[in-house]
């Protein structure tokens, strides 16, 4: 099952049309990735200090379905689709939620954007690629086979 977080529009969200900005669906998505890393124990302040490595965006890839609009609810989900030495792969959905009931994964949500995200370990200081922290990759692994499940809107 998918990692997913609970957004609401507002009005800086949208743009004079009350339709979300399309710029904006990354950063719901950044939003509901680093809430899916904390979910895990996976703290990227505490990560910078202790290793001195960051995640930065080096690739997206989305594809946009419907608009969602002012005050609506929305979903964003996060799944690991793959793991590498100093990168990730993670799919995310932005989904609308006005039509759900409590559980997304049995409800008829309706696939508003959905992406592809790669994220690359860094040196925080040079910007250099390096080798992902062990502590953050078996983390990771750990989880993997309990988010990596499709979800199906």
């Amino acid at each position: 099952m998918s990692f997913s977080l609970a957004i609401r529009v507002y009005w800086e969200d949208t743009d004079a049309g009350g339709i979300v900005f399309y710029a904006n669906y990354l950063k719901f998505m950044e939003r509901a990735r680093t809430e899916w890393l904390r979910s895990m124990g996976i703290a990227q302040q505490r990560l910078r200090e202790e290793t001195g490595g960051i995640f930065v965006v080096s690739e997206t890839q989305l594809k946009y379905h419907r608009p969602a609009r002012l005050d609506d609810e929305l979903l964003v989900t996060a799944e690991l689709r793959q793991i590498g030495s100093a990168s990730l792969i993670i799919a995310q959905r932005v989904l609308s939620k006005s039509e759900q009931g409590a559980d997304a994964a049995t409800a008829g949500a309706e696939l508003l954007c959905e992406g592809t995200i790669r994220i690359g370990w860094v040196q925080a200081d040079t910007l250099r690629p390096a080798r992902i922290p062990r502590q953050v990759s078996g983390t990771l692994e750990r989880h993997n086979g309990s988010m990596s499940q499709p979800f199906k809107p």
